[in-house]
């Protein structure tokens, strides 16, 4: 059946279309909310910006972690034997525990340093991995 899926005519492009809309609305959200918490556009209350955007980009990555576990089920070996998608689903981990400690040490609240470092690291990690999963296509 998954393999089937890959060589469907229009399935496999249908799923990485619905990826790349969950990669817009994950990323569009969080790029957001840690551009407020940075210090931009300060006439915008941060927690009622986090209530419009976050579950937009929960909503993005439940997208992305559907059709991602997808594509991946058809083509399981050749996946986990890529560098570039080893090195996101790292990436992976590391933005949820870093989402983990961002809300954990009460950050929405307390928007201090630490919360924008947080939100520094929150978008580098978000952009290696839209990078690595261009990669893995390519490695």
């Amino acid at each position: 059946m998954w393999t089937g899926l890959a060589s469907h005519p229009w399935a496999y492009p249908a799923l990485e279309t619905v990826h790349v809309l969950g990669i817009a609305l994950l990323f569009g959200g969080v790029l957001v909310f840690e551009l407020r918490l940075l210090g931009l556009a300060r006439a915008l209350d941060l927690a009622v910006l986090a209530r419009l955007v976050l579950p937009l980009a929960l909503l993005g990555f439940g997208l992305c972690a559907l059709t991602g576990l997808t594509m991946f089920a058809t083509q399981p070996q050749e996946l986990l034997a890529n560098p570039a998608f080893r090195l996101k689903l790292l990436l992976l981990m590391l933005a949820g525990a870093n989402a983990a400690w961002f809300h954990a040490r009460g950050s929405l609240a307390l928007a201090d340093r630490p919360a924008r470092a947080l939100g520094l690291i929150s978008l580098g990690i978000w952009v290696a991995v839209i990078i690595c999963g261009r990669w893995i296509a390519y490695v």
